[in-house]
């Protein structure tokens, strides 16, 4: 099997090489940069949300849906920041922008639906599972587990032809090949590597990059691996829901490690996944709609 680009492409290039057709819409990039400033505070943050007035009609029907379910009415971006926080404010953006932000990156390998829905997917169960764990932020790995396989779009878009060789390798083995191991096998590195780096590049938070970037290496997370190791059962779980089976052997294999990290264990899997298919039209409309 060649490994075509290993010598020619690193990970760092393949990243910046898309930096002319996906780009972080502007509130996102102007909250992130206020949580970074000590001198801001939530007013400022509330302000540059309000100069973008289609995030902010979006912002509020988010919060006041029943995917939230808090208990009065916010109908101002300030008592929204001052309701949901900050951290979950940048969160948001990112959630609510990400699919129209990587519409400029056209392939003809993937259903963007599909790849959409899973993504969805991924991030309900991530937020699930965080909830019965209670050691997480349940909205940010909520985030995490939306942006999980970002890096995949990359490749489709930079390498469609080592995209197109990984895809048929996983086809033509008889036992179940990952897609990572197969990426890693054509291209030298995989989607997680990718995605990671776009993290790196957009400053996003650590936890985001070290959750994207590990996701299908839970043992090497260093600074957020009880994080990492529930998107990386989530991933799974996202599985399991789309395909409608609670059978662990219908679908892509769990580190064991991710178990013992999350101090969860699989009699959660059941509900983790029911809840998931019920949650998913409402968080296509929110997450996914125009």
């Amino acid at each position: 099997m060649s490994r075509i680009m290993e010598s020619n492409i690193t990970v760092v290039d393949l990243v910046k090489g898309v930096g002319g057709l996906v780009t972080l819409p502007n509130v996102f990039i102007r909250i992130n940069q206020l949580i970074g400033n000590p001198n801001s505070n939530t007013t400022d943050i509330a302000k540059a949300v309000s100069q973008d007035p289609s995030f902010t009609v979006r912002l509020l029907k988010v919060a006041n849906s029943p995917f939230y379910g808090f208990s009065s009415t916010i109908d101002t971006v300030a008592k929204a920041v001052s309701v949901i926080g900050i951290n979950q404010i940048r969160n948001l953006a990112l959630s609510m922008s990400v699919a129209s932000s990587f519409a400029g990156l056209p392939n003809n390998l993937v259903s963007m639906d599909n790849f959409w829905r899973h993504s969805l997917y991924c991030a309900l169960t991530a937020r699930i599972l965080a909830r019965q764990a209670r050691k997480c932020d349940p909205e940010a790995v909520f985030t995490a587990g939306l942006l999980h396989d970002i890096g995949e779009l990359i490749i489709f878009n930079r390498l469609p032809e080592q995209a197109k060789e990984s895809l048929l390798l996983v086809l033509d083995q008889v036992d179940d090949l990952p897609i990572y191991q197969a990426e890693l096998q054509v291209i030298g590195f995989d989607h997680a590597q990718v995605g990671g780096e776009l993290a790196r590049q957009w400053h996003l938070p650590p936890l985001l990059e070290e959750c994207i970037a590990y996701h299908h290496s839970i043992g090497e997370a260093q600074r957020y691996p009880r994080e990492t190791a529930l998107v990386h059962l989530a991933n799974i779980l996202a599985q399991m829901a789309e395909v409608d089976t609670l059978d662990s052997g219908d679908v892509s294999p769990i580190d064991p490690q991710a178990w013992e990290i999350t101090g969860l264990d699989e009699a959660v899997i059941e509900l983790v996944v029911r809840e998931a298919q019920e949650e998913i039209i409402e968080a296509e409309k929110l997450f996914l709609g125009n």
